[in-house]
């Protein structure tokens, strides 16, 4: 890797193909580059991993902390900073001391210790828990100074350096009291679910429901010939006790949803619009800020599906726009 200039490491990684293994699967090379009237100051790297369930970066951090820090210099490196912080959530003391214990002597590395709460991993929590920087509406982090990167996408700019390889597989985890064999895998993209599933033992007598992702933000699977991508950052096979299925009721305007929601928006004017297919009033009302958590569909009491409602608005706004 010292001998690729400085200028030219992000095209390296956009030629693996490497992306954000925190779920989005945004392109790195892309945030590698950003606009020159929004120069990068900060880079955090994220290691909170808030959904229920999930341990894959936890584990990165555990049993692969050199290679994390040879990513962070690589990322600093195209980013010409020498500045960096590790956010982790303090349920993971192992994690944080372990970080803490490899972390070398020349780069100017913080590791902070944050808050235990849901969604504190999401990019603008993360930036405004480490440096009280608020993202405005609309704008990126580098709008901020700031670029945030999952620890295992990190871990993997320096597989692609050291070995060579594009990005063609990850650690997932494969949860749930549905499943025969539970843990972290390395599993190569295009697997299909049946494959994965068998070779962790099978089902459990009372699986009852498949989900690509964790708990909050996955989507339920309807058939188990769908593939795993770069984006299944788990599997989770939950039991009937794991599962909650109830009948939807009117909204009755309590406004939890609003209190729930980490960006302040709406959820049950938004949720409102997107059941009589007013798109464009959503994109008036901020539905692009939303970063589909979960929270307002956790707290409805009604059991509105206000989280999917939204996620299903955003793929048919993109359609009209395409149109």
């Amino acid at each position: 890797v010292e001998d690729v200039p400085d200028d030219e490491l992000s095209k390296e990684i956009g030629r693996a193909g490497i992306v954000g293994l925190g779920g989005a699967a945004f392109p790195s090379h892309v945030k590698f580059t950003p606009p020159k009237d929004q120069p990068i100051e900060l880079l955090i790297l994220n290691g909170c991993e808030c959904e229920p369930y999930l341990t894959s970066d936890h584990r990165t951090m555990l049993e692969e902390p050199d290679l994390i820090y040879r990513g962070l210099r690589i990322g600093m490196r195209a980013l010409g900073i020498n500045r960096a912080v590790i956010g982790i959530e303090s349920n993971k003391p192992d994690a944080i001391e372990m970080m803490e214990k490899t972390k070398p002597a020349d780069m100017d590395v913080t590791v902070v210790q944050l808050q235990v709460k849901y969604p504190q991993g999401a990019e603008k929590m993360l930036i405004k828990a480490v440096t009280g920087r608020e993202v405005p509406s609309g704008k990126l982090p580098s709008s901020v100074g700031a670029l945030v990167q999952n620890v295992a996408t990190t871990a993997s700019v320096a597989k692609v350096f050291e070995t060579g390889e594009p990005l063609i597989e990850r650690i997932m985890t494969i949860s749930g009291r549905g499943i025969s064999q539970p843990g972290n895998w390395v599993i190569p993209f295009g697997t299909r679910l049946r494959d994965v599933i068998t070779a962790c033992g099978g089902f459990t007598d009372d699986a009852a429901e498949i989900v690509f992702g964790g708990p909050m933000m996955g989507q339920s699977q309807a058939s188990l010939d769908v593939p795993v991508l770069k984006a299944t950052g788990g599997i989770l096979v939950l039991s009937k006790d794991e599962c909650k299925h109830q009948e939807i009721l009117p909204c009755i305007r309590c406004g939890k949803c609003v209190d729930a929601c980490p960006v302040f928006l709406n959820p049950q004017h938004l949720g409102a619009l997107a059941r009589v297919d007013r798109f464009e009033e959503m994109v008036e009302a901020n539905l692009g800020d939303c970063m589909l958590c979960g929270c307002c569909s956790f707290v409805c009491p009604s059991n509105i599906p206000l989280s999917q409602l939204f996620a299903m608005s955003k793929i048919q706004l993109g359609r009209l726009a395409a149109a």
